[in-house]
């Protein structure tokens, strides 16, 4: 990956870890927000940040509240869902025909047969790793429930950014997934240095839009 902007990787990585003025002097966590792009600088959407502490545990992951993947106008939406691993999901059909969803990922297999309406039960991502999903019917359907094994993550909004609330002060390891890269996701060579102020920052993943 490189750091996009004035300054060289050497330059951002000290950037990255420098702190404007604490807004509190017993403040321990703060705001972290990455502008992701592609390898021609542009917003990517639907990228997904991952974060692990370098030092202590991750916290204890607590599964997520029921989260919905649905079907309308024979696409999945949204097209790309990051949960904690444990979380339940729901498929609910709001197309006037029926769907079959299925995933034959190492993380989730399963299918739902020829549906409409909502299904019964959800689906509970309970392993982490990227689950694909496609549909037996309509087979330009595809989405990717991300399954996160830490409770550090977020997903690039329309505009590029992903955005971490309360994130405590310390070193973290980065790892970065989109569709396009075509696998798990991948390392970013240099540590986070996370400090007590807001910060911003713009990475380049080695990828374009596509898929």
């Amino acid at each position: 990956f490189c750091l996009m902007g004035g300054a060289q990787r050497g330059g951002a990585v000290a950037a990255l870890a420098a702190t404007a003025a604490l807004s509190s002097g017993t403040a321990h966590a703060a705001a972290l927000e990455l502008l992701l792009l592609d390898s021609a600088g542009k917003p990517l959407p639907d990228a997904v940040l991952l974060l692990d502490p370098v030092v202590g545990n991750k916290m204890s992951l607590k599964p997520g509240a029921l989260t919905e993947v649905s079907q309308a106008q024979r696409t999945f939406q949204p097209r790309v869902t990051v949960v904690a691993a444990g979380t339940p999901v729901t498929f609910p059909n709001f197309d006037t025909v029926r769907h079959h969803i299925y995933s034959i990922s190492p993380t989730k297999t399963f299918e739902i047969k020829l549906y409409a309406g909502v299904p019964t039960e959800p689906v509970v991502f309970d392993k982490p790793g990227i689950a694909v999903l496609g549909c037996n019917i309509h087979d330009r359907m595809a989405a990717w429930i991300v399954v996160a094994d830490t409770p550090w993550f977020a997903l690039a909004r329309a505009d590029g950014r992903a955005r971490i609330e309360a994130l405590p002060a310390g070193a973290y390891r980065v790892r970065l997934w989109h569709p396009a890269l075509n696998g798990p996701p991948v390392a970013w060579p240099e540590l986070l240095q996370m400090a007590a102020a807001d910060q911003r920052q713009q990475i380049a993943l080695p990828t374009s839009k596509a898929p």
